[in-house]
């Protein structure tokens, strides 16, 4: 494994984070034994958020934090703010209401990463950058950023936080992955994929800010689970984003220059994906992993030893036709 440092969290974090919100309260044994095989192969950084499973990732985590008594060794990004079917929450009344309820579930009273699950271009940022200064002053949160903020809006944020002395986003959570997505899995989603997003991916290369990206991996387009000849008979086992948002052809073209590539270097699909991710140029990316099992993500782990050159990254990305 190999492990970052970022400002304003003191513990190493590993740059695979593992993904939780397949956790289930009524299925605590199979949780914790998953929890114990992934740490065990070494992570030490876990992505949740206030609205995965009605609160069940949140509080599985923290049941197993405190069984296990390794809260000083877990570095926990959550995310607050999400979206209700009846509005935007991205105020100080929900974020506060949202850290509270995540100070409980994760048993706790400090967060690593705080991140905003979505953003509200309609609101003024200065309140928001407001309310999460305060929490940080008061030590219970380590660092904090948005996940599905775009960079114009984060850049906002950060110019109200340097002209009124307070602490800036420091990190960021878009989606990004070798599989373009080509619909919002959900509304509101940022996604820096693709050859479109090459000026997104710039900006936060010039920010130097760290990246906590989601789907990795496309929500499993690039598990291994998923090539060309098997895609008809096993799309009923993916979630439906799958064929919306990942499952055409210039992906499928990237899974083809994956498996050839994979093969020359005796690596997986998945192998390959993920190393297109934490491998970009620049950039200082923790990727974000669902795995259902410890060996899944032991041996995603290979990801972080193989080295790409630029040219590879490039054909990978169709960006050209040879390498």
């Amino acid at each position: 494994m190999e492990y970052g440092h970022i400002d304003g969290v003191k513990k190493p974090l590993s740059r695979l984070v593992h993904g939780s919100m397949m956790l289930n309260g009524n299925k605590l044994e199979e949780g914790f034994e998953l929890l114990d095989a992934v740490y065990e192969a070494g992570c030490r950084t876990w992505d949740t958020a206030h609205g995965y499973g009605g609160g069940h990732s949140e509080r599985v985590l923290g049941q197993w934090m405190e069984a296990r008594g390794n809260r000083d060794d877990v570095v926990i990004l959550t995310k607050g703010a999400h979206h209700s079917a009846d509005r935007k929450r991205v105020t100080p009344f929900d974020i506060s209401a949202d850290i509270h309820d995540s100070f409980a579930r994760l048993r706790t009273d400090f967060l690593d990463i705080y991140v905003l699950h979505r953003d509200d271009p309609d609101v003024s940022v200065g309140p928001i950058v407001e309310i999460l200064n305060e929490y940080h002053a008061a030590g219970q949160i380590g660092t904090f950023g948005g996940s599905n903020w775009r960079p114009n809006r984060l850049e906002e944020a950060n110019e109200y936080a340097e002209k009124h002395g307070l602490r800036p986003f420091t990190v960021s959570s878009p989606n990004f992955s070798l599989a373009e997505q080509v619909d919002e899995p959900w509304a509101d989603c940022i996604s820096i994929s693709g050859p479109q997003a090459v000026d997104d991916r710039a900006w936060y290369a010039k920010q130097n800010m760290p990246l906590f990206t989601w789907s990795s991996l496309g929500q499993g387009f690039f598990s291994g689970r998923i090539t060309r000849s098997n895609w008809e008979e096993v799309k009923g086992d993916f979630p439906e984003p799958v064929t919306r948002c990942y499952a055409h052809e210039d992906n499928f073209k990237r899974m083809d220059r994956a498996e050839e590539l994979g093969r020359e270097k005796n690596l997986s699909v998945p192998q390959i994906a993920l190393a297109y991710v934490v491998q970009q140029p620049g950039l200082e990316v923790y990727a974000l992993i669902g795995t259902f099992t410890g060996a899944e993500y032991q041996e995603n782990i290979r990801a972080l030893e193989v080295k790409l050159t630029d040219e590879e990254m490039e054909w990978l990305d169709l960006r050209r036709d040879t390498r």
